[in-house]
């Protein structure tokens, strides 16, 4: 949560000519209700099982079209995701921060994030998570960088060029 997966995401598919996904916007598009209020009406497990159905369906439309997809926090920490994702054997990025920073971003949207209550919450649930996404093939550290050098960095180490035409368009 607040790690930069949907902006480093958006940022990385851009610049690279590939489409992005973001999973959650896939959950919310198919139930027709935001994350919060799926939570809050039907509470995290339902969610869980809204998510990994939405990654199996995404898993099974990706073809070879290169995209660039964005998980929601919790995706990864789910033994049953991370089996679907590893069926694909395309790389999994963690983008890490410490917990304060993470929590400093994610204060202004905190009514939109239903598992940012508090900060002790917020601080047990990373910890939690913490060993789940360090299982990811690579991990980039965010703290205190922008969004265009985090994107570069995981372009840099997957082994991707930005094509010359993405580079102009960037100011």
């Amino acid at each position: 949560m607040g790690a930069g997966k949907t902006s480093v995401g958006q940022h990385l598919a851009h610049d690279m000519g590939w489409r992005f996904i973001d999973l959650d916007d896939r959950i919310v598009a198919a139930d027709g209700r935001s994350v919060p209020e799926i939570f809050s009406t039907e509470g995290e497990a339902a969610f869980r099982a809204k998510e990994t159905a939405a990654l199996r369906a995404l898993i099974s439309e990706l073809g070879e079209q290169p995209t660039v997809v964005a998980l929601g926090g919790g995706a990864f920490a789910q033994a049953a995701n991370v089996d679907l994702i590893r069926t694909t054997k395309v790389p999994v990025i963690f983008l890490d921060a410490p917990a304060e920073e993470l929590m400093n971003r994610c204060r202004p949207q905190a009514g939109q994030r239903p598992l940012f209550q508090d900060e002790n919450q917020f601080r047990q649930l990373y910890e939690q998570r913490r060993s789940a996404y360090m299982k990811a093939d690579l991990c980039v550290d965010t703290c205190g960088r922008n969004v265009s050098e985090v994107a570069s960095e995981v372009a840099s180490l997957l082994g991707l060029a930005v094509p010359d035409e993405q580079k102009e368009t960037h100011s």
